[in-house]
């Protein structure tokens, strides 16, 4: 029955073309219905020239056929993405979930391999056997997301025959620099703590006489251009602080920076064609010694709806747009991350760096605007490298996470300058605080979004038995509801009795006499 009134209703369509047919070439209109032979269920409507709103990039994403990988050592900077996207993939070099996350491949290795940089990991996670084979299975096409990468990465992706759905390599090494970003930021009249760039210093005397000329005072934050979760930031007031780290910055081109009393935060956003849209605030967690070894070190974040109320926050995400609409004039789209300071004393907003990647604030972002908005948004970076156009509200869509729980990420560096065999390692899922401070084990989870209250926390687990565990290696990184620090920047107890708990549940035996165990060097020791 179905079938004749499709012939029926189709007979005047048919006549019209007998008379008048459509010209080769032409493609066939919006909304046109397709009819599959032999199978009348197979009703579908074609997909629109573009996508405006969010209905219908929920639809495209749903039925995306394009395969998409994203190749890094952990799984952990955009969990939970797959549950969105049709044929997403995880390649990584850890294996977090023990083989029981159906969307993570874990390429075997084979030999022992001393990677150089999270780069030279990276590169060879992609040219790998198992993941050549994979790209083969799924049509031998596809798209490349990763948090590092290089030209040679750029070289094996078109040879392979994958796009990596990222600005070019040389682009975001250039933006990279902190120098660049401040330039940049000036041209876009976003503020920077006061500062000097693109200086060098031999002495402490001629560090102190440029401070001086540009009255930035005593107290000096000396930034070389490259680096991350504060390995490359300096704080120097004497020349005792200058000679512990003078090997470090004689010969490198500086940003120096008036010290401020201030509270660091960090925000996502996406550049697109249709302006710069902006995640939710979050503010820094750095430099605890439980967490960390590295002073002033990137160490998690806490994000909750009362950050920075009023002028202040309006301010920041005025800056982040500004920000993002000046990264795109220069070719730069999709994600990054603005790093914010904002000073104690006086309530003043400034820029403190730019990271033109994926990031460790991507995360909890993509928690958020998933769990609370309806969409993550990392969405929003893939439709700018898809085959797609789009046009959507930035601003409206925005709106839909300015409301939301609180949520905590904290990342477990090893802090003991001690080399020593892991022999035991807790597993990732979720664990539960008891009352006397200790912590069960719960349940096997691929996704924190199964945190069901404050005394539960999703654990994903980077170093396992076996391994090795180092001065400054990512052990692990804890998420959990609510906040893990004050107002003034101290950890709450909640957050010293998970960190003690999951550190307990390491075990560690001394190296043989013999055993040379390969460390990481510094490039290659962020995981995540």
């Amino acid at each position: 029955m179905t079938s004749l009134i499709i012939k029926i209703t189709s007979l005047p369509t048919r006549i019209f073309r007998s008379i008048f047919p459509q010209k080769a070439g032409t493609e066939l209109e919006e909304n046109t219905i397709l009819v599959k032979d032999n199978n009348n269920e197979d009703v579908i409507m074609s997909t629109p020239e573009k996508l405006r709103g969010l209905s219908d990039i929920y639809r495209f994403f749903r039925k995306n056929t394009t395969p998409i990988y994203f190749v890094s050592p952990t799984a952990y900077n955009i969990l939970g993405l797959g549950q969105w996207i049709q044929g997403f993939k995880y390649i990584t070099h850890f294996d977090s979930f023990d083989g029981g996350h159906f969307r993570v491949t874990n390429p075997e290795q084979n030999t022992e391999r001393e990677f150089q940089s999270m780069e030279d990991m990276v590169n060879y996670l992609l040219s790998h056997k198992e993941s050549v084979d994979l790209f083969q299975r799924n049509g031998g096409k596809g798209k490349i997301l990763t948090v590092m990468f290089d030209e040679k990465t750029e070289e094996i992706a078109k040879q392979l025959g994958v796009d990596i759905a990222l600005p070019p390599a040389e682009l975001r090494t250039r933006l990279d620099s902190k120098i660049v970003t401040t330039q940049l930021a000036n041209e876009a009249g976003v503020a920077s703590a006061p500062n000097i760039v693109d200086v060098k210093a031999s002495s402490y005397q001629e560090l102190s006489a440029l401070a001086a000329e540009s009255k930035l005072g005593e107290k000096l934050v000396v930034q070389t251009p490259y680096g991350d979760s504060g390995k490359t930031t300096y704080f120097i007031s004497n020349e005792a602080d200058w000679d512990k780290v003078a090997d470090k910055v004689v010969g490198e081109t500086l940003k120096v920076m008036k010290y401020i009393n201030h509270i660091p935060g960090t925000v996502e956003a996406v550049a697109t064609r249709c302006g710069t849209m902006v995640g939710p605030l979050q503010t820094d967690i750095t430099g605890y010694q439980e967490l960390t070894p590295y002073k002033g070190g990137w160490c998690g974040n806490d994000i909750f709806p009362e950050i920075l109320q009023g002028a202040q926050r309006d301010k920041i995400i005025s800056m982040v747009k500004a920000m993002g609409d000046k990264l795109y004039e220069t070719g730069y789209r999709g994600t990054f991350c603005f790093d914010y300071l904002v000073d104690t004393d006086d309530g003043e907003v400034y820029l403190g760096e730019i990271n033109p990647r994926i990031s460790g604030a991507s995360p909890l972002t993509n928690l958020v605007t998933s769990k609370y908005g309806g969409i993550p948004l990392m969405l929003f970076h893939l439709l700018e490298f898809m085959d797609v156009d789009f046009e959507i509200d930035v601003d409206e869509i925005q709106k839909r996470w300015s409301d939301f729980g609180s949520w905590t990420q904290l990342v477990l560096k090893h802090t003991t300058d001690e080399v020593r065999s892991i022999t035991k390692a807790p597993q990732s899922g979720i664990w539960r605080m008891l009352d006397d401070g200790n912590i069960t084990f719960v349940r096997n989870s691929i996704d924190w979004n199964n945190v069901s209250d404050g005394q539960d926390a999703f654990y994903i687990r980077v170093y396992n038995a076996g391994d090795y565990a180092y001065l400054g290696a990512d052990m692990g990184i804890l998420v959990a509801r609510g906040r893990m620090q004050t107002d003034d920047r101290q950890l709450l107890p909640r957050a010293h009795q998970w960190v003690r708990a999951i550190n307990a549940e390491f075990e560690y035996k001394a190296l043989d006499e013999l055993e040379i165990p390969y460390i990481p060097t510094d490039n290659v020791r962020k995981m995540i």
